[in-house]
């Protein structure tokens, strides 16, 4: 049997990061790290997944949240140190 382990681990993102997706599409852990995984193939997917996790540091900040903010942009910078290419002077930036 496929756990949910097994499913974040084939999704290509840290459970940090597929738990933040599940937050920010209101779906089970389970559908996220199944979004994950088709988002990181798609042209503009990863971009699209560091958006989501910026909206959700965003909520929980006005919400006054700051200790989920603070493990929120954990999950970010890490995602962002394992995608350089959102990083670069030629990335798609609309947050």
């Amino acid at each position: 049997m496929i756990t949910l382990e097994d499913c974040i681990a084939f999704s290509g993102l840290t459970e940090e990061e597929v738990l933040a997706l599940a937050e920010h599409e209101h779906l089970f852990e389970i559908a996220a790290a199944a979004l994950a995984s088709y988002l990181l193939k798609q042209r503009h997917g990863p971009d699209k997944i560091r958006i989501m996790i910026i909206e959700d540091i965003r909520a929980a900040l006005d919400r006054g949240d700051r200790r989920h903010a603070k493990e929120l942009f954990a999950a970010l910078r890490h995602f962002l140190a394992t995608h350089p290419e959102l990083c670069s002077p030629g990335a798609v930036r609309r947050s």
